[in-house]
């Protein structure tokens, strides 16, 4: 039986673990006013971190803000039972959270579709229902360049990791390479899907350098990987037997594609080989995020800007970078779809999903992993975003406060803070620690369908029905 107030000379027995459940030695006894701060100098003295890190510290998904006797008290735990509690290492800096409207840039003339930073931050690429990309000038906040070319709706566009490349896909199916630097079309347009372009993946840095592969996914039931050198596309991936709605070009190098058929397909890259298959959606596959996704879009960059002076300096950093993003853990993969489900995946372990994530009433429309890989979000259309425990699938909490559809989300590069853009015409972001709104951002006249983080932290960008961007600062 457990007393209601333990005497002070009880320890608790507790077991520290790192996310994926590997514990960091034994069992130990730890005093009952041990707290948060004294736990932080056991785990970076057990792990011989000659710098000293900062930790949160979870207990069954919650955070420990208090001693472990308070805690112990408050949840009336069995000082006989073994305590454990889940180490997870946090972003050395800190991004501010955005909260005023800097700057609303008007330009294309009909709805914007896509936003992206690029991997550095510095330039910023959107698409627009008008058939034209835009660059834009961040420091000047003003129009720099207009693509044209597409003979139909820009529907999605991807930088590649090494800053290089804009690619963009159409309504019509064909995509164009854009040089940023210039904003000129490098070369033709890219021909052969024949229905529009659903989704744009680039190979990880880290794998080649300088990048010169992307993979692309249509409605026609096919993705095809091209190379920018030479122009055309070298691999069709077919076996889908419905359009394909999201891709993703992996850290180990497979792909992995998600369809309207309810599967996911994995691709060996070389010959576009079919590796397996995952199985277990009821309906349409709307998304896919992987856990190391933030580190294979900003290959060499992080939150600094550095820049590079050559692509095998490149290669080297964006390896470190990756490697150290994913430790010892499976790449891991999260799917959503039409079924109100997600799915937490890890494609090299086994074809079974680890673990089936319910609790949307609606269909999930956006999941994307928290750059650190420690939490998945999710976007439905049930106006709610949903939180969950990036390496068990755990849900963790629900932010309701959009009164409409949520369309995109994106995360704050050291995963403290999540955005989200809804049908509401509002932007909101969430505080991951407390669980709460951290700030409201209303300011389009309509719709908000496109949103995205600046990998250096400082801005955000959102854009939507109303035909402007807006940018938003700290």
């Amino acid at each position: 039986m457990t007393m209601e107030v333990e005497p002070e000379g009880k320890n608790v027995m507790c077991l520290l673990t790192d996310p994926e459940g590997t514990p960091l030695g034994n069992s130990v006894y730890l005093p009952q006013n041990t707290g948060p701060q004294h736990l932080q100098q056991i785990v970076n003295q057990l792990l011989n971190n000659e710098d000293k890190l900062p930790y949160a510290f979870y207990i069954s998904d919650q955070e420990l803000l208090e001693s472990l006797g308070k805690y112990s008290e408050k949840n009336k735990i069995s000082v006989e039972k073994v305590l454990k509690i889940v180490y997870q290492p946090q972003a050395i800096f800190r991004i501010r959270p955005v909260h005023r409207c800097s700057a609303t840039i008007a330009g294309h003339n009909e709805a914007v579709l896509s936003v992206a930073f690029s991997p550095d931050g510095r330039q910023l690429a959107s698409g627009s229902g008008d058939t034209t990309v835009r660059l834009w000038d961040l420091g000047t906040q003003t129009p720099l360049y207009t693509c044209t070319g597409h003979k139909n709706w820009v529907l999605c566009i991807a930088w590649s990791p090494d800053g290089k490349h804009l690619v963009s896909g159409s309504k019509a199916g064909e995509l164009q390479c854009w040089d940023p630097q210039t904003g000129k079309p490098s070369g033709n347009p890219l021909i052969g899907h024949k229905k529009w372009i659903t989704g744009i993946s680039w190979e990880p840095v880290h794998l080649n350098s300088p990048c010169r592969r992307f993979v692309s996914a249509s409605k026609d039931g096919d993705a095809r990987i091209w190379d920018v050198t030479l122009r055309k596309s070298v691999i069709c991936l077919s076996g889908h037997t419905l359009a394909v709605t999201c891709v993703k070009w992996g850290g180990d190098g497979v792909i992995y594609t998600g369809s309207q058929d309810c599967t996911i397909k994995v691709w060996e890259t070389t010959q576009g080989k079919l590796i397996r298959e995952l199985k277990g959606h009821g309906h349409w596959v709307n998304s896919l995020a992987l856990s190391t996704e933030y580190v294979l879009r900003t290959g060499a960059f992080d939150h600094t800007c550095k820049q590079y002076s050559s692509p095998e300096e490149m290669k080297k950093v964006a390896l470190e970078r990756y490697n150290k993003m994913k430790g010892n853990a499976p790449e891991r993969l999260v799917s959503g779809s039409d079924d109100f489900t997600m799915f937490l995946w890890e494609p090299f372990v086994s074809k079974h999903p680890k673990t089936r994530m319910t609790g949307h009433q609606q269909l999930v429309n956006h999941v994307y992993f928290s750059p650190d890989g420690q939490w998945i979000a999710s976007a439905s259309f049930d106006r709610s975003v949903k939180l969950w425990n990036g390496t068990t699938g755990k849900f963790v909490a629900a932010f309701r406060g959009h009164v409409g559809p949520v369309y995109q989300i994106s995360w704050s590069a050291d995963s403290r803070l999540l955005l989200s853009g809804s049908k509401d015409s509002t932007l909101k972001v969430w505080d991951i620690r407390t669980r709460k709104l951290k700030q409201d951002l209303p300011g389009h006249a309509d719709e908000v369908y496109a949103v995205d983080w600046s990998p250096d932290g400082e801005k955000v960008v959102s854009g939507g029905k109303d035909r402007v961007l807006k940018l938003w600062m700290g």
